[in-house]
């Protein structure tokens, strides 16, 4: 128990780490999983695990997310690009380039922070449920928004993760060991889901382990996809293409409970399927996100660009790396573009 709740949801971690903690799992990514990952450095080789940040191309994944758009900073009326100083001073000279740019902090290669998804939950023990995210951190008052839209507190001008924003990975690194376990390999990009027993064969098959603080890299060959369609992206081909994660699956979430895995990572959309297996009843949309991000404290990463690394790594007999891959350090963010990078 805590100041924000009485109950916490079965099988979280909500308190695990104190009660005002905002990093859940990244906890686990101590000075001694980094000193890991470094041992994991052998040849020097660094692998870029970021698509360009303008795929996958126009809106088809999301269609609230769009592509960057970039432009001159301006001086006045002037754009500065190419910009001679001397305009300004007859002395100087120099040729100034600056531009800006308006992005969407989860259209590609991204981090999600734990206040990306939250949920519906008597964390008050009163019988009602509340909008709350990761260790009972409510809606309206930590994580607020510009509109009320079931009674909480709002502000048009200041909304944002005031708790939970993913600054707090920023200001930790998120930088530690990493296990590649490449789907691809296995069942091709075929659009299939994938529970506990096809997960564990397939990790077993290669020789796969995951200690406790690992970041946990999964390949399914999904961003190769989405560049090699070059910014036009085919919504019926995305949707058919490539392994996922079965979020239904109740002994896959299991695992990840038990697995210790400070962070889930693929390059595909979501790391689960969408839509989820179908179940009945009351129940949450994303049950991988709901199952990390809402209760576990462990963030997810989507949209990475793995082939390359992983292919390597299979012709070297190898699956792990030294994973270094800061989020912006963007003050009350729910997510953001990463430019991860992988030392081998």
């Amino acid at each position: 128990m805590s100041g924000r709740w009485k109950n916490r949801p079965e099988g979280s971690e909500w308190g695990a780490h104190g009660a005002d903690d905002e990093l859940g799992r990244v906890n686990l990514i101590t000075p001694e999983k980094v000193k890991q990952g470094i041992a994991e450095v052998k040849e020097g080789l660094t692998f870029c695990l970021s698509l360009p940040l303008d795929f996958p191309g126009g809106n088809i994944l999301n269609v609230r997310r769009h592509p960057p758009r970039r432009r001159p900073t301006f001086l006045e009326d002037k754009p500065y690009i190419n910009f001679p100083l001397h305009r300004l001073d007859a002395q100087n000279t120099d040729v100034v380039s600056d531009d800006e740019v308006t992005i969407c902090l989860q259209y590609s290669t991204q981090w999600d922070a734990l206040s990306h998804v939250g949920a519906f939950f008597d964390a008050d023990g009163d019988g009602t449920d509340e909008k709350v995210y990761f260790n009972g951190f409510r809606a309206g008052e930590d994580v607020v928004g510009p509109e009320s839209y079931d009674g909480e507190a709002s502000d048009a001008e200041g909304f944002g993760a005031n708790r939970l924003g993913i600054q707090n990975f920023a200001r930790h690194g998120m930088q530690g060991r990493a296990v590649m376990i490449d789907l691809e390999a296995h069942v091709g990009r075929e659009r299939v889901y994938v529970g506990h027993d096809r997960l564990m064969e397939i990790m077993e098959a290669d020789g796969v382990t995951v200690e406790r603080g690992d970041m946990v890299v999964f390949r399914t060959g999904f961003a190769d996809e989405i560049l090699s369609m070059n910014r036009t992206p085919s919504k019926e081909r995305l949707e058919n293409s490539c392994a996922v994660l079965d979020g239904r699956d109740e002994k896959l979430l299991q695992w990840v409970s038990e697995s210790g895995a400070a962070a889930l990572i693929a390059d595909n959309y979501a790391v689960e399927g969408i839509p989820a297996q179908p179940k009945d009843g009351r129940r949450p949309m994303l049950p991988l996100h709901h199952h990390c991000l809402f209760k576990l404290g462990l963030p997810l990463a989507e949209l990475w660009f793995l082939s390359e690394l992983a292919d390597w790594l299979r012709a070297n007999g190898r699956n792990r790396f030294l994973l270094t891959a800061p989020p912006l350090r963007l003050p009350g963010a729910v997510g953001s573009p990463a430019t991860p990078v992988a030392t081998v």
